[in-house]
């Protein structure tokens, strides 16, 4: 039995593999919207870790960080149709990701070992200011702080406050994600910052900064 055929498919696949490497992310997404599986694989080559990163900071737990990348890809793919050419891919992959980290977070029990990267959110609680109190503490201590802070965020408030001022993304492209207004995007994250704030200056008033430093609306 003739094995060309067989070595033609092997090499379509390959090349078509190659072809999506070479492509960006809305043509990538455009597509698994048409069911090509290989164009999938593509996506999860190309987002897990960033997702991964993204869940791990709202949630402050690995193992459901793996669950909830693993869940948005399910329904990526499950929602492939409904992907608009129109739309940014990352707004999108980040609203479904961030819609399951939150059902994640409401799906718990413990609010406990909820935490995010510690350190830099205490350079962030007093609205601008870069504390430098908790430069010189253990950092298994530091997260135990955050982790007592963070619980007190709502769910909304803690996805924005990841967004906005771990991922970096602007007030504008974080309302697209949340699906609310820059003006509730702003109202959240200013709420968020007072709040860990308060807290800290009640829990933990040797990591707070200087009293002069003012707060101010992002």
């Amino acid at each position: 039995m003739s094995t060309a055929p067989q070595l033609d498919l092997a090499y379509s696949a390959a090349r078509h593999r190659a072809s999506l490497a070479e492509a960006g992310d809305r043509e990538v997404l455009l597509a698994v919207g048409d069911g090509d599986e290989q164009a999938l694989d593509e996506l999860i080559e190309r987002k897990t870790r960033p997702l991964l990163q993204l869940a791990y900071r709202i949630l402050g737990d690995r193992e459901e960080a793996r669950d909830v990348v693993q869940v948005t890809f399910f329904k990526i793919w499950e929602n492939r149709a409904r992907f608009d050419p129109r739309w940014s891919p990352n707004t999108w992959i980040y609203r479904i990701a961030s819609n399951v980290a939150i059902d994640q977070l409401r799906a718990r029990q413990s609010r406990e070992r909820a935490a995010e990267p510690v350190r830099h959110h205490l350079r962030q609680v007093a609205a601008g200011h870069h504390a430098t109190a908790g430069a010189g503490h253990d950092h298994g201590e530091v997260m135990a702080v955050f982790r007592d802070l963070a619980a007190e965020l709502s769910d909304k408030q803690r996805v924005i406050f990841v967004l906005r001022e771990i991922e970096g993304l602007s007030s504008h492209e974080t309302a697209e994600v949340v699906g609310c207004r820059e003006s509730t995007v702003r109202n959240h994250l200013f709420n968020a910052r007072r709040v860990l704030r308060r807290e800290l200056l009640l829990r933990y008033p040797e990591y707070a900064p200087p009293p002069a430093a003012a707060e101010a609306r992002p």
